[in-house]
């Protein structure tokens, strides 16, 4: 049986190495050089927006892993890998349409332990839906960088 100290570092250990691929895989001057659609943020937003969210999802894991129901920590654990993926998509190889089909798994995954954890933890839904949110308007840049470079 796991303690909730080990789950608790289990969740923000995982969040962690997820926003390590963000560090790892930087815009940079290929992202620099794109045609961006004109809702696209400041660059200044991108952390300051990702920080808050992952200390969200970490909390929502530490609520969905205190419960047993296997299905919505497979789905976490999911939604994390298919986030951190993105960036290496994006970023690091400059695959924009495999992007765009990732973080639409990614927006699938999210709505769906959203709604899954709605009937379990009524906390840790609610904190899952301005991420789901996000992802959903980071998708339409993504989208809109793919439609706008010809890629």
């Amino acid at each position: 049986m796991q303690t909730k100290f080990s789950i608790r570092v289990f969740c923000f250990l995982a969040v962690g190495v997820t926003a390590l691929s963000g560090a790892l895989f930087k815009p940079g001057a290929w992202y620099a050089s794109l045609v961006k659609p004109f809702w696209t943020p400041p660059n200044l937003v991108f952390p300051i927006a990702w920080t808050v969210l992952y200390l969200m999802i970490a909390v929502a894991g530490v609520l969905l892993f205190e419960g047993s129901v296997r299905i919505l920590k497979q789905l976490w654990v999911l939604q994390l890998a298919l986030n951190g993926f993105w960036s290496w998509l994006f970023f690091g190889q400059h695959w924009v349409l495999l992007g765009m089909l990732d973080m639409v798994l990614l927006l699938v995954t999210i709505a769906w332990l959203a709604v899954l954890a709605f009937s379990r933890n009524l906390v840790a839904a609610w904190l899952l839906v301005p991420y789901l949110a996000w992802v959903a308007y980071a998708s339409t840049l993504n989208l809109g960088i793919y439609i706008l470079n010809g890629h």
